[in-house]
């Protein structure tokens, strides 16, 4: 089986009140960990309004976090394309694969929050077109090519990058909720995707008939999709227990959902939770929840059942949230690496093989105990003291060493 890679996104999604600065610094450290965790991608998002949401230059605080990092793959999750100038965000995407040593991944979308298209005056009927139109360019422009383009919202003339991206070929991705615009743009030019959908219970059923949106498109025109370049948003706070999960995320996720989606946002469809305990409740024990509040097992047991729904993906992507303490939500991604990762992807599998061998096949290890015998009987000293050599008297450890009393009783 292929092995999953493991990341995590940060939209952010931070609660109104902390100092911002200290929430930039905090975010920085969590890269820093799960670079050295092992982690294998960290994503960040644009947002200009709603309060919550307050990074607006994925690629100045992936640059930041490339200083920080040495081996973690560092994406836009995502670049809203109609905000900018297809040539400006080549350029910058550019100079951040060169300052973090070919680590970055373009991930675009049209734009998530109707706030921001409002504040920029962009009307949202031309979002998904426009950022269609960005991806063609980008890519000549990736490519070496110089591009002359005039659309009703950008010009180029004869422009070409000074400088092209230090990968051979750098990541391609975009952004899917449910709706199949983003498969569709996927497989129209062979690129990667991340779901973001899949953080409810509907997008999670929905991947299937997701996945087929972007092989119909790459069939269409001509082009292929990999599952191996297809990431799966999972929301989740792992601890010790159920019971401690539970405790942690409560009430943060509680103000999550009341203050954010519902009052916030005002997602269709939403009520607000009444207590902690119903906001955990209904997140992650109900049937078909996408959200996993609990154990490393419980984790296990969720990426399963996405990887069986799904028919497969490349990536499970972590979203970072503040549903608990910074000390438990680091402790979290931690259990994460330390737990889920290894059993996802068979690292351990081998160890388990080698001490079920062992046990099971104790009788030929016996000729150990035999042979050590043997040499100490040739010795008349070392038999004399054989006598009183019992159990924590032996210079090897216990747990290694061979049954001296029992070959001395066989004698």
């Amino acid at each position: 089986m292929a092995r999953l890679k493991f990341g995590a996104f940060l939209a952010p999604h931070h609660p109104i009140g902390e100092h911002p600065m200290l929430q930039f610094r905090r975010d920085l450290d969590l890269v820093e960990q799960l670079d050295a965790l092992g982690y294998d991608e960290f994503w960040c998002g644009e947002h200009h309004s709603s309060g919550w949401e307050m990074i607006a230059s994925p690629e100045m605080f992936l640059a930041a976090a490339g200083e920080r990092t040495k081996r973690i793959k560092l994406g836009t999750g995502v670049v809203s394309l109609p905000y900018h100038h297809p040539f400006n965000v080549a350029q910058r995407m550019v100079q951040l694969d060169h300052m973090t040593g070919g680590r970055a991944i373009f991930g675009s979308g049209p734009g998530a929050l109707a706030s921001d298209a409002h504040t920029l005056g962009i009307d949202p009927m031309t979002q998904r077109d426009r950022q269609d139109e960005a991806i063609g360019v980008i890519r000549r422009l990736f490519n070496g090519e110089r591009v002359t383009a005039k659309s009703d919202w950008f010009t180029m003339n004869d422009a070409a990058l000074q400088i092209l991206p230090l990968q051979e070929e750098m990541p391609f991705v975009v952004a899917s909720q449910i709706s199949p615009s983003g498969m569709t743009l996927a497989g129209k030019y062979g690129i990667g995707i991340i779901s973001l959908g899949s953080m409810t219970t509907q997008g999670l059923m929905s991947l299937q008939q997701q996945w087929q949106f972007a092989e119909d498109a790459a069939k269409k025109h001509g082009t292929k999709v990999n599952r191996a370049d297809w990431r799966v948003l999972l929301t989740f706070h792992i601890a010790e227990s159920r019971e401690q999960a539970r405790k942690e995320a409560g009430a943060g996720l509680m103000r999550w959902h009341n203050e954010y989606n519902v009052g916030t946002l005002q997602r269709p469809g939403l009520t607000a939770f009444s207590s902690p305990d119903e906001a955990v409740d209904k997140t992650a024990f109900v049937e078909g929840a996408a959200s996993t509040i609990g154990t490393p097992e419980d984790l296990v047991k969720t990426i399963k059942n996405v990887m069986q729904v799904s028919g497969g993906v490349g990536a499970i992507i972590g979203f970072v949230h503040d549903w608990a303490n910074p000390e438990a939500t680091r402790r979290s991604w931690d259990m994460v690496a330390r737990y889920v990762v290894p059993e996802i992807n068979g690292y351990i599998d081998g160890l388990r093989r080698s001490q079920k061998f062992v046990i099971e096949n104790r009788a030929i290890f016996e000729r150990a105990g035999q042979a050590v015998m043997a040499k100490i009987m040739e010795n008349e000293k070392a038999a004399e003291a054989l006598k009183v050599t019992g159990p924590g008297r032996v210079a090897i450890p216990a747990v290694n060493a061979p049954d001296l009393q029992k070959e001395a009783a066989k004698r």
